[in-house]
């Protein structure tokens, strides 16, 4: 344990009631041993270092010299006022009975404790002990001494289990029998200080501990009123039924406010909060690490502050299980919160999550930050944390497309890997599609962008526990449109799309695939951008029989699917041609499948045409004798097949420095659908090579 320096206070340190008491004690002591050692040189031993005089005393009977020694004190009528004033007057010194009440401390470990602490303040104290021990080489206090000054009855002392051990109040120091009643003791110098000074910020130097005055929150709005009512509604009732301490545990994201939150819980139970860095005293050795827990919970014991362990899973569960004694209100952050119920030292311990924050919460926070009115669409429509919303402040003047850019940065900084963002150039003008599929997608959009009125003004909410995000399947054969949609979705609700990169997310390692994924549902729902899977058979699929660890293993990446889909907070949209190959468990879960069948004759009609434009950008005819309704119907083309054709025909046609004519088109659309495997009837191409099908 690090020592500190006294520093000089207002009174003179030789009045501090405990160092009084110790003086006059210690010079009742001094006359009795001076008569002693007067009765040895009437013997005429003076030269010898053990006399006669001294052994006879020593092996007399005992009761004869201790009716000797309370014979003398009691002439001593002055000294023995004195020192009753001075024990009245110890009782009386509020620290003094607040640290003694506060450790449960015996009369003999207030005694032992009150001479160690003195040699501490008094160093010059240090010298009588060695007087007093009659040995110049033991100046300092020990258990003898304490029996000797205090009278304490015989067989009565400090057992190896004593409290002032455990709360490092005071400890022996000898290596060779600590517990030896004349082996030497230290007082720790911190609470020296603190009964001088009374600072409780002398309890923590040197230590990742930091010190919150409950004046400091009263400002800030509380962004989880409804949390904080109910946990102040428990500890009311643990305060009224018992008087167990209580260890209230938080789980949530990183900056979600959950110290912030503990202090306002403090402020309103007229408490400070001491806050414990767990993660800096994970890098601390075993010992030293519990020496600071201890001295975290001993100084929140004597400020009356609770303790916040911020990061408490940091350390090794093997340093918690050592720690036998709790602060009377405790809370911790976890990423994995234990059950509530009555934990090991008879705390009892109550877990909480911490939710997102709900749309007027993150308002309410911007506008108290910034004082500014227009609130970013990141603020208004993402999931952001308090201590994100915190980061982005000084950018708020900037504009809300700056904020929104620097929020995004944020989110997706440890994940980015994992998923790419998809441009959105198309409208829903651009798409092509059955007048029924388009109904479906209209439909979503819709919910998505009415889904927080619905859910949070409505009251809606209620009837999604588990999450409330909009998730979509997009089944059907390549080329008809599903990645397009996407796109026309994710540009009308003013979004970004980002595929999932399935070979950085998929792993060999058991585990790390689940991980992966949920970095990206983590990130993704909280930013407001559409998640897009493509080829989504690849994960989602059927789970199978399990014949080995591969099938086990293979299968729990399904069943966490299945559960983190059915949490997910935001839009995701699933794309697949193997609709079959798709678990059913996943079916339920969505909200929407679209399937996008191949086109029909109005639809390639309308495909053709947005296909192929008449005009160049600059006014250029470029279509020459385009007969649509022929290749609406005599080609059974997909609209991604159509596409390729079209770019194919212009290639063709500007290589010869033509219009693109229709011989042009039938040669790039006959070569596109021999890629596919697709033939067309004999009669079918004689009609279309009436045409010229070789430009």
């Amino acid at each position: 344990m690090s020592q500190i320096t006294l520093q000089a206070v207002d009174h003179r340190r030789e009045y501090l009631p405990i160092v009084r008491r110790i003086r006059l004690r210690a010079l009742r002591r001094a006359q009795w041993l001076r008569h002693l050692w007067e009765k040895n040189a009437w013997a005429g031993e003076q030269g010898m270092a053990i006399s006669h005089a001294e052994i006879d005393h020593i092996l007399g009977d005992p009761g004869v010299a201790a009716s000797e020694e309370k014979v003398f004190y009691e002439a001593l009528k002055k000294e023995n006022k004195q020192i009753h004033e001075a024990d009245c007057e110890v009782a009386q010194d509020p620290r003094w009975a607040h640290l003694c009440g506060q450790f449960g401390l015996s009369e003999y470990e207030s005694d032992l404790l009150s001479l160690a602490l003195a040699a501490e303040i008094l160093p010059n104290l240090r010298r009588v002990y060695g007087y007093l021990n009659d040995d110049t080489a033991a100046c300092h206090p020990n258990v003898h001494l304490a029996s000797c000054l205090f009278d304490w009855l015989p067989g009565h002392g400090i057992r190896a289990d004593s409290l002032l051990i455990k709360w490092r109040l005071a400890a022996p120091t000898g290596d060779e029998s600590p517990w030896s009643p004349l082996s030497p003791w230290k007082g720790d110098s911190i609470i020296a200080h603190w009964l001088l000074t009374g600072n409780p910020l002398d309890h923590v130097q040197s230590l990742p501990i930091e010190y919150c005055y409950r004046n400091r929150v009263q400002a800030k709005p509380c962004l989880y009123p409804e949390l904080r009512d109910e946990i102040l509604q428990f500890l009311d009732r643990v305060g009224k039924t018992n008087k167990l301490p209580a260890l209230i545990e938080f789980s949530g994201l990183p900056g979600s406010g959950k110290r912030t939150l503990a202090s306002q819980i403090c402020a309103d139970l007229e408490r400070d909060l001491l806050v414990v860095d767990c993660w800096e005293l994970a890098g601390f050795e075993a010992g030293a690490a519990i020496d600071a827990i201890i001295r975290a919970i001993r100084a929140s014991m004597l400020t009356g502050a609770a303790v916040y362990w911020h990061g408490a899973e940091a350390l090794d569960e093997k340093i918690w299980r050592k720690i036998k004694p709790h602060a009377a209100l405790s809370f911790a952050t976890s990423a994995n919160p234990i059950q509530s119920g009555v934990e090991q030292g008879n705390a009892i311990h109550r877990a909480y999550g911490v939710p997102f924050l709900s749309r007027s919460k993150r308002v309410e926070a911007w506008r108290h930050l910034t004082k500014r009115e227009e609130i970013p669409e990141a603020v208004n429509e993402w999931t952001l944390t308090p201590v994100e919303i915190k980061r982005i402040v000084p950018l708020a003047f900037l504009g809300g497309a700056t904020v929104n850019e620097a929020c995004r940065n944020l989110l997706h900084r440890e994940s980015s890997e994992l998923f790419a963002s998809l441009p959105c150039p198309y409208t829903w003008s651009d798409i092509v599609l059955q007048a029924a599929v388009k109904r479906q997608l209209e439909e979503l959009e819709a919910q998505a962008k009415l889904r927080c009125s619905v859910y949070e003004d409505w009251g809606f909410g209620k009837l999604c526990p588990l999450g409330k995000g909009i998730s979509a399947l997009f089944a059907g054969p390549s080329g008809t449109g599903k990645t397009m949609a996407a796109q026309v979705l994710t540009r009308s609700l003013e979004r970004e799309l980002y595929r999932v990169d399935l070979s950085a997310v998929v792993n060999k390692y058991i585990g790390e695939t689940e991980k992966r994924l949920k970095k990206v549902f983590d990130d993704c729902e909280r930013s407001g951008v559409v998640l897009f899977f493509d080829e989504a058979d690849a994960l989602f699929g059927n789970r199978t029989q399990v014949k080995d660890a591969h099938d086990r293993f293979a299968n729990i990446e399904v069943d966490y699917l299945l559960q983190r889909m059915e949490q997910f907070n935001g839009v995701a949209i699933l794309a697949t041609n193997r609709k079959n190959d798709v678990d059913t468990a996943f079916l339920r879960r969505l909200r929407f499948i679209v399937d996008f069948v191949p086109p029909g004759f109005e639809e390639r009609l309308a495909l053709w045409k947005k296909a192929l434009p008449e005009t160049a950008p600059d006014g250029e005819i470029i279509l020459d004798a385009i007969d649509w309704s022929l290749l609406a119907d005599k080609l059974p083309m997909t609209g991604a097949d159509i596409k390729n054709a079209a770019i194919g025909a212009a290639f063709l046609a500007k290589s010869a420095g033509i219009r693109i004519r229709m011989g042009h088109v039938i040669y790039a659309a006959r070569r596109e659908m021999a890629k596919q495997g697709i033939t067309l009837r004999s009669s079918d191409w004689q009609e279309l090579e009436a045409f010229d099908a070789k430009p």
